[in-house]
C-alpha cells in the first residue's frame, strides 16, 4: 500500500505557532551572530592588514581554528565548556537570559567571522595602494585612513561573498537545535514527535527555509546591485 498524505495533522493551528516561532527565533539568531560576526570580521580583516606581526598571528590562528573545527563541535564547546570558565555571577546571569540561544549566537558568530573576515581581507587587498597614499596626502593616520577610505572600498567588493557567508550562516543556525535553542528545526523535530508524519512537517520545514533562503539572497543581490551602481 502506497503512502497516504496528510498534511492537515501537521498544518494545525497549534502546530503552525510552532512552526512561526521557530522562524523567528531563526531569523533573530542569524541577525544577532550576522550582527557579531561583521564586527569581528572587520576587526580581524584589518588588523591582519597591518605590519604588526603578533596582531597578524594571532588572527590567522583564529581563522584557522574556527574554520577547520566543526560547527557543532563549537557550538557544544561554547555550551558546555566556556560557562565553566566564567564567574559565578555571569554564568548565573545567561542561566537567566537564555544561555542556549545567546551562546549558540556567539558560537555561530564567531565561526562566520573568521570566513567573513577572509572575505574582507581579499576586499582589502584589492584596493588600490594609491588610496592608502591619497589618505596620507590628506594627513590621515593609519586608523583614520582604513575607516575613511580602505575599508568602505574594501566592504563594495566584499559584497558577493558576505552575501555567501550570510546566507550560510542562516542555514547553520539549524546546528542550535544541538543545545536546546527552539528554531526551526527544533520545532520540526517536536512536531515530528508529536504526530508521525516525519515526510510531512520535514516538507514544509524545507520550504519555509526555501523561502528564507531565497529573500536573503534577493536582498542580497539587490545589495549588490547597488555597491556596483555606486562604483560606475
Amino acid at each position: 500500500m502506497g503512502y497516504e498524505f496528510d498534511f492537515s495533522s501537521v498544518l494545525t493551528d497549534q502546530y503552525i505557532d510552532w512552526l512561526i516561532s521557530g522562524v523567528r527565533i531563526t531569523l533573530l539568531l542569524t541577525a544577532g551572530a550576522w550582527i557579531i560576526a561583521f564586527v569581528i570580521a572587520v576587526v580581524l580583516a584589518v588588523l591582519r592588514a597591518t605590519n604588526f606581526r603578533p596582531a597578524v598571528w594571532l588572527v590567522a590562528v583564529f581563522v584557522e581554528v574556527h574554520q577547520n573545527i566543526p560547527l557543532l563541535v563549537q557550538v557544544l564547546f561554547w555550551y558546555f565548556a566556556m560557562p565553566e570558565l566564567l564567574p559565578e555571577a555571569w554564568r548565573d546571569w545567561l542561566v537567566r537570559n537564555n544561555s542556549e540561544f545567546i551562546l549558540a549566537m556567539i558560537a555561530i558568530a564567531m565561526c562566520t567571522a573568521a570566513y567573513m573576515s577572509e572575505a574582507l581581507r581579499s576586499g582589502l587587498r584589492a584596493v588600490p595602494v594609491t588610496q592608502y597614499e591619497a589618505g596620507r596626502s590628506f594627513g590621515f593616520n593609519y586608523l583614520q585612513t582604513m575607516s575613511y577610505i580602505v575599508v568602505p572600498q574594501a566592504l563594495r567588493l566584499s559584497v558577493p561573498p558576505m552575501v555567501n557567508h550570510s546566507l550560510l550562516l542562516f542555514k547553520n543556525t539549524s546546528i542550535a537545535m544541538a543545545i536546546g535553542v527552539h528554531e526551526l528545526t527544533y520545532q520540526t523535530r517536536q512536531i515530528d514527535s508529536d504526530t508521525f508524519r516525519t515526510f510531512e512537517v520535514f516538507l514544509v520545514a524545507t520550504g519555509l527555509y526555501l523561502v528564507l533562503s531565497f529573500i536573503i539572497m534577493f536582498v542580497g543581490n539587490l545589495i549588490e546591485r547597488r555597491f556596483s551602481m555606486g562604483t560606475r
